[in-house]
């Protein structure tokens, strides 16, 4: 298979989820195909399918544009190959999925090139799926007040970093929602290992217990032992309410990764 750039970005924020920005080094653009010669001689004959990914946490709209795009460059040689690959990054299971549109482009797909269809909706069969349960350690006030967490941000969901994203966090509310508003930081020595600022109906202590939402794709897939933090413990919770640890990590695992 060959990943296509279709250089056509519908990416609101996320610039670093987006694989058709300029000087993307993700998928194989128009121009570059031209400049290796012969295409349909020289390579076509050796592709089974094409592949695309350009879409992160999106409507099946962002899609129709992505593809009227890639059929625009690259459709002459949709019809010959057998399968064609859309990625991820669709939000089906999202309320709002208009998830009509997506069968009426994937049937367009098979119907007009003859091919096999293949989406990769990961993040969408895990969406608002698995929690984090953490700690606060302590608190303290430096021109607000603040809660140091047994979690972190640059360990356990680098998203909230990288993209930015804001986990939902249960019980609790945007800053300055409710009376008391606290930004919750990781005990790493990254400055800005912070998960955000949060309000909630009483303040923090010690020992309180806070939950994250929305955690069971990249805290488990991405997350890291930077300055020794340990991994968390994967649970799993049975219908009956009764937990079992999965697997437990250990100082053997931080090592393990040096």
């Amino acid at each position: 298979g060959l990943r296509l750039n279709p250089e056509c970005s519908t990416q609101e924020g996320h610039a670093i989820y987006d694989p058709c920005a300029p000087g993307s080094r993700m998928g194989t653009t128009l121009s570059m195909l031209s400049e290796a010669g012969n295409f349909e001689e020289t390579i076509l004959p050796y592709l089974d399918g094409f592949h695309m990914h350009t879409l992160c946490e999106q409507n099946s709209d962002d899609l129709e544009t992505t593809l009227r795009a890639a059929e625009e460059k690259f459709g002459a040689w949709f019809s010959k190959v057998k399968w064609l690959n859309l990625g991820g990054g669709h939000h089906i299971t999202r309320e709002d999925y208009d998830r009509e549109r997506l069968i009426r482009l994937v049937r367009g797909l098979r119907e007009k090139y003859g091919v096999e269809v293949y989406l990769e909706p990961g993040e969408a069969v895990v969406l608002n799926a698995g929690f984090l349960v953490t700690s606060v350690l302590e608190t303290m006030e430096n021109g607000m007040q603040i809660a140091i967490l047994d979690t972190s941000a640059a360990c356990h969901m680098p998203d909230v970093l990288e993209m930015p994203y804001r986990p939902p966090l249960i019980g609790a509310g945007e800053a300055g929602e409710k009376p008391y508003t606290f930004r919750l930081g990781g005990p790493t020595c990254l400055s800005g290992d912070c998960i955000g600022d949060y309000s909630f109906d009483a303040p923090l202590k010690e020992g309180g217990r806070l939950v994250f939402g929305d955690m069971a794709l990249y805290t488990m897939v991405k997350n890291n032992t930077f300055n020794g933090m340990p991994l968390p413990s994967i649970v799993y919770r049975h219908e009956d309410g009764t937990a079992e640890v999965v697997r437990a990590f250990g100082y053997e695992d931080f090592v393990g990764r040096l």
